[in-house]
């Protein structure tokens, strides 16, 4: 059950990711996308979890 849920959760990260970039997705397959979309949603992803993680730390951020 966990299983499902973690899935689920993590498609909808995915979701949030591409939207932040401007990449439409689509449910299921999405081989259609170029290499820069899909290192622009992942690039999305470590760098939300990056900040999440910062965040969780107590690390503040400067940025300029």
């Amino acid at each position: 059950m966990a299983n499902k849920q973690a899935k689920k959760a993590l498609e909808q990260f995915k979701q949030q990711a591409a939207n932040e970039v401007g990449v439409n997705l689509n449910q299921g397959y999405n081989g259609d996308l170029t290499a820069r979309q899909a290192g622009s949603i992942g690039g999305q992803m470590v760098k939300k979890m990056i900040e999440s993680y910062e965040q969780g730390m107590g690390v503040s951020q400067n940025k300029q």
